[in-house]
């Protein structure tokens, strides 16, 4: 019997490429032949590129932007390009489904596979939908999200599942991420994460509150490539790293609490491991206002605590960490209680049950 056939999308951001991850080893072990459509140089054509077994396909595209700039007369013609070669591939490969991921690579692949009449099934991580996603949803068999709010304002098709997450992000073991930091004492644990470049404007004033922070916890600090402060580099309960890929479950098993951006896979993950959080949303200026909407939304579930960057300032951040310390129990305990948000098994059916009959 002939392998099946699966065409993966998504890109311009880790977010839109990290959730495939998930499902690549398992989709490998039941027999699919893995495609993946992307751009030359976007982000998720390096990441693809350290996984065996995917075929990837370099497609034209232009980035859909909220904002005047001159790139918006050329870059429809780039997505139409696209369209056209992701219609053209896909009718030679004949897949037996297409996955979504969202970000602007996506939209020419989701409309090339409805014109090929292969079934999509699209996932919007954020609790609004994007815009690839927008323009995608018509052409998608369902649509799966993050947020209950999203598959509320998407219609029908959607249905909230949550995100597709490794399973090594459930083999951390707190011993090893102790030995890693290189702390020796008892006192309990913050890890600031911010995404894969750091977050340079929390970076700053964590740095600044170190001096008190200290006196009562250890910190592990995710700085993000370039941002590492030698000058910090002998501080007794301190141990900074620029990034961490294969060892970071050990680092989130050692955290008992965790300083993060509001990024919707982020949310998801330590949410999945049950991590009392206290997140500092990127600010409206700096993205569409996603993290802000995600951020309130965890808030308003009585799932994390939220500090916006506008007030933040070294007094505020002691002051909120401090209370997402005595407030740990409370946040862990609506976690147990809240929906699973781990939606690589629900995501997997989906991918079964949308094809064709006799696929």
């Amino acid at each position: 019997m002939a392998a099946k056939k699966i065409v993966l999308t998504g890109g311009g951001t880790a977010g839109h490429v990290t959730p495939h991850l998930a499902l690549i080893p398992i989709l490998r072990e039941r027999g699919y032949e893995i495609h993946y459509f992307g751009t030359d140089d976007g982000i998720e054509h390096s990441m693809m590129k350290q996984q065996d077994g995917v075929i990837y396909h370099t497609v034209k595209s232009g980035k859909l932007r909220r904002y005047h700039d001159w790139k918006n007369f050329t870059d429809p013609f780039r997505v139409l390009a696209g369209a056209v070669q992701s219609r053209i591939e896909i009718r030679k490969l004949h897949p037996d489904v297409c996955f979504s991921k969202g970000g602007y690579v996506a939209v020419p692949v989701v409309w090339g596979a409805w014109r090929a009449h292969v079934p999509i099934l699209c996932h919007e991580s954020d609790l609004t939908p994007g815009l690839a996603n927008k323009l995608s949803a018509r052409f998608a068999t369902r649509i799966v999200t993050t947020f209950p709010e999203c598959a509320e304002a998407l219609g029908p098709k959607a249905e909230m599942v949550g995100t597709p997450m490794r399973q090594e992000l459930f083999q951390g073991v707190r011993e090893k991420g102790v030995q890693m930091a290189g702390f020796t004492d008892e006192k309990p644990i913050l890890l600031m994460t911010g995404g894969s470049l750091g977050a340079q404007s929390i970076n700053k004033v964590l740095r600044e509150a170190l001096p008190e922070l200290l006196k009562t916890m250890n910190v592990i600090h995710l700085c993000g490539k370039g941002n590492l402060d030698s000058s910090l580099s002998d501080t007794k309960g301190y141990a900074q790293f620029e990034f961490v890929t294969d060892d970071l479950p050990h680092l989130f098993a050692a955290a008992d609490v965790v300083l993060s951006r509001a990024g919707s896979n982020s949310l998801c993950e330590l949410q999945a491991l049950k991590k009392p959080m206290l997140l500092i949303p990127y600010p409206k200026g700096a993205s569409r206002g996603d993290q802000i909407l995600n951020a309130e939304s965890y808030r308003a579930r009585g799932l994390a605590l939220v500090l916006t960057q506008e007030n933040m300032n070294r007094e505020t951040l002691i002051q909120s960490v401090q209370e997402l310390f005595d407030k740990k129990d409370q946040l862990t305990a609506a976690m147990n209680q809240a929906p699973q948000v781990n939606g690589t098994q629900r995501i997997l059916e989906l991918i079964e049950e949308i094809q064709k009959p006799g696929k």
